[in-house]
């Protein structure tokens, strides 16, 4: 995403919720046949608690016999809330934060919806997987490049691992300038000629009052990081959240970190590109295959 996603427009609505007297056994009842995970607990129109799965299950595992128990007895009444209006990210840092997975939505103290943790992974990534590590391991060593036709001035790189495929842990760097030129020739190539991209005019209208960078431009550096990973480095697949935009002429910098090895030769790895201030501008995951390096002659 180019501009802040906020919370109205991933979270569930209507939230479902259920009174405090009611019995246990009806609340367990919904959250089954509606196939929810949780109720608000509401009295007289006011929040007042949460009630999940994972609170009738504790509950069931410790007394047995619920049928006498209301949902006042069970829900959690230390409850966490979030304005609709309030960006994902800080919906993130609350869900972690008090190590919930739910969030009911308050505007003007009524309740709006319910967004999870559920509902935000598709947006931001990080949430499922953890996101690359900006330090390189001191005790893995740094790669020349075999796999590469040609570098430029320009670029710059680390790459760090342990053998001559790729590994857990290993970690690679790339950045470069991204050129006015780079920009126009992105265009003629996809054919994404959207005027935001090539038209200062044009893009001095819109919410970003001036004209940025292909944000798919802007993933390619994770692209030409991989590229520069020991061995020989094939996607499978790669998940992207787009956090903000990258101005022409910015400089900017991927970043890859293998994360978990899924078969001999196919890896999962963190990834994300900083702007010039450092900021992440996209982050998501890709899976590779890593296959040795073809002998030439």
């Amino acid at each position: 995403m180019l501009v802040p996603l906020p919370v109205r427009e991933v979270m569930q609505t209507p939230a479902q919720t259920i009174s405090p007297e009611s019995p246990v056994v009806e609340a367990a009842t919904r959250l089954r046949d509606e196939g929810i995970g949780s109720l608000v607990v509401e009295r007289d129109g006011d929040c007042v608690g949460i009630i999940t799965e994972s609170d009738i299950v504790a509950v069931t595992a410790e007394e047995g016999d619920t049928r006498a128990l209301t949902v006042e007895d069970v829900m959690a009444t230390a409850l966490v809330t979030i304005e609709p209006d309030v960006d994902v990210e800080t919906a993130v840092e609350r869900l972690r934060t008090h190590g919930i997975k739910k969030l009911p939505v308050v505007e003007d103290n009524e309740l709006v919806g319910i967004v999870t943790t559920t509902d935000i992974s598709s947006y931001v990534p990080n949430i499922a997987h953890p996101s690359p590590s900006k330090e390189a391991p001191i005790e893995r060593r740094r790669f020349t490049r075999p796999d590469t036709l040609y570098e430029d001035d320009d670029w710059e790189f680390e790459s760090y691992g342990t053998a001559d495929g790729i590994d857990v842990g290993d970690h690679v760097r790339f950045s470069k300038t991204l050129s006015a030129e780079d920009v126009e020739r992105f265009a003629e190539v996809s054919g994404d000629t959207n005027r935001l991209h090539l038209d200062d005019g044009f893009a001095g209208g819109t919410r970003f009052g001036r004209r940025i960078a292909h944000g798919t431009l802007v993933a390619g550096l994770i692209s030409a990081a991989l590229a520069r990973l020991p061995g020989l480095t094939i996607y499978l697949s790669q998940e992207l959240s787009y956090r903000g935009p990258v101005d022409i002429g910015e400089r900017v910098t991927a970043h890859c970190e293998v994360v978990e090895q899924l078969k001999e030769n196919r890896f999962r790895l963190a990834t994300a590109v900083d702007d010039s201030e450092g900021e992440c501008v996209v982050e998501g995951d890709a899976v590779v295959i890593s296959d040795p390096i073809p002998e030439t002659g």
